[in-house]
């Protein structure tokens, strides 16, 4: 996979995860905790990728399948991502989440993702990328803090596409 666009004089990229990429989903507050605790016969099959800006890896993006039902229709995918600290604020990952999700599009009717109810900055991010807040999730989600974190959750669906 490969997708690309230009962003303001840069070319921002998504692409399929290299052995050697670095991992900064660890370098924020919501990211900080290792995300191969759970057994292997419990982890999603999750499909990860680079954020490149001008040939430097920024962040990782990953995403994996949720069903709402058992027919493929009832198949959406839930996607995340993680930046540098340097990369963020710039619009990158509003660009990297449309790019992502427009192309996750094309196989499932619906893209969801989540974020940690105090993460504003991803909040406005997703907004940004034509996702609609859906509603909070109350302790959806067990860190390494020990304590359970309630989550926003946001989609796009196909018909927000732009035609």
């Amino acid at each position: 996979m490969h997708l690309s666009a230009p962003h303001g004089g840069l070319h921002l990229e998504i692409r399929d995860l290299e052995a050697d990429d670095i991992r900064p989903d660890e370098s924020s507050p919501w990211d900080d905790w290792d995300d191969d605790w759970l057994p292997d016969d419990e982890q999603p099959r999750q499909h990860r990728a680079a954020v490149v800006l001008d040939g430097e890896v920024i962040g990782t993006m990953s995403w994996h399948a949720v069903h709402y039902g058992p027919t493929r229709g009832s198949r959406a995918w839930s996607m995340g991502i993680a930046l540098m600290p340097a990369a963020r604020g710039r619009g990158l990952g509003t660009l990297a989440q449309r790019l992502l999700s427009d192309h996750l599009l094309q196989s499932a009717h619906r893209v969801e993702a989540s974020t940690d109810i105090d993460n504003h900055a991803e909040q406005r991010s997703l907004e940004k990328a034509d996702f609609a807040r859906e509603g909070v999730l109350r302790g959806a989600q067990y860190r390494a803090d020990g304590r359970h974190h309630d989550l926003v959750m946001y989609a796009r669906t196909r018909d927000t596409l732009a035609g």
